[in-house]
């Protein structure tokens, strides 16, 4: 029987009846009692809490920090500054593909937190070193229009954390990371709290009625956002360029792993590029979907589901860039033709 890795708040977890399920090499929450559906509307509506400690955290500091982790991503921490966080790439060097998609969150001076996903972790740390301190501290996502009002009642400083800002922050004697960040396309912060602390802060913040929330929602969330996710818009032989992330690319700096070869698809073009699709009626499209216009497959579905805002089925897929907004295509779901339109991303825009 395989052996996942388990959160500090999986007692919590279950405590309330979640369902769990293994994940990038952990056994986190899918879904609590109330479902998915509502959690994800109470993100979009109020509050909701994510325990997402099953991402990577590593610890990189000194003196030749920045320097590191400037050759081993796309973006330019110099844009920056401490207190602040950023979202970048970390590329293959002989093909460009995205290994990771990473948010670097500035701390201190020579002090950073590069957090990969769940399963990238070591491949991270191999290319920018540091130690890796995920097991010492859990991480809670507070996501949702209100979720800073109802954070203030118990923990207020991190509720005045802005979006991509990164604050240390003290909580009842345990000292806590605080970013502006998140995946969701909510306001909201995430907290990196000491392991032996985490129990009494998650307990906290449901008790300000803050919905917890799991996987399936963060999930349905961030696509209506039209946002990546590593292994589906993201992985091997998938360009910064063709995810329609050119922007997290800085070609202003000398050199970063991969940019040759990145350089060199940017000058001839992208062969394709992620498109969003609106489907019409409940049914969802689904990843590996064959996608059609004019009766000839032209993409695959990378993502899809139903769209609890949208009330109809969205998807995301890798398509030839001369394709449209606007233009009508068919996505095949296991033989039976779903009509949809190119749209614009993100499906669902916040004010």
């Amino acid at each position: 029987m395989a052996q996942f890795e388990v959160s500090p708040l999986d007692s919590f977890h279950r405590q309330l009846g979640a369902k769990m399920v293994p994940f990038g090499g952990w056994e986190m929450p899918v879904s609590y009692q109330a479902g998915t559906l509502d959690e994800h509307m109470a993100c979009r509506n109020d509050a909701v809490v994510f325990d997402v400690s099953h991402l990577g955290t590593v610890r990189v500091e000194g003196a030749d920090a920045i320097d590191r982790l400037q050759w081993a991503f796309t973006n330019d921490l110099h844009k920056v500054a401490p207190g602040r966080a950023q979202y970048t790439h970390l590329l293959d060097e002989a093909d460009a593909s995205v290994l990771d998609d990473i948010i670097v969150w500035w701390v201190g001076d020579d002090v950073f937190d590069v957090m990969p996903n769940a399963s990238n972790t070591d491949r991270v740390r191999s290319a920018i070193g540091g130690t890796e301190t995920t097991r010492d501290r859990a991480v809670l996502a507070v996501q949702g229009p209100r979720a800073k009002e109802r954070l203030a009642g118990v923990f207020a400083a991190a509720a005045e954390v802005g979006r991509f800002r990164v604050e240390e922050l003290d909580w009842h004697g345990a000292r806590c990371v605080v970013a502006g960040t998140g995946y969701t396309g909510e306001a909201g912060v995430e907290i990196a709290v000491p392991v032996e602390a985490a129990g009494d802060l998650w307990s906290a913040v449901v008790s300000c009625g803050v919905m917890p929330a799991g996987l399936g929602a963060r999930d349905t969330l961030r696509l209506e956002a039209g946002l990546p996710l590593h292994g589906h818009e993201l992985g091997r032989g998938i360009t910064s360029l063709q995810a329609g992330l050119g922007w997290v690319v800085a070609w202003g700096k000398d050199e970063f792993r991969g940019r040759e070869v990145l350089a060199a698809e940017r000058e001839r073009g992208v062969a394709r590029l992620l498109r969003g699709i609106a489907t019409e009626g409940r049914r969802p499209p689904r990843s590996d979907c064959a996608v059609l216009h004019h009766g000839a497959h032209i993409g695959t579905v990378t993502s899809g589901n139903f769209s609890p805002v949208l009330e109809h089925g969205i998807a995301l897929a890798f398509l030839p860039p001369d394709v449209a907004d606007g233009d009508a295509v068919t996505v095949d779901v296991r033989g039976s033709a779903l009509p949809g339109r190119i749209v614009p991303l993100p499906f669902v825009a916040k004010k």
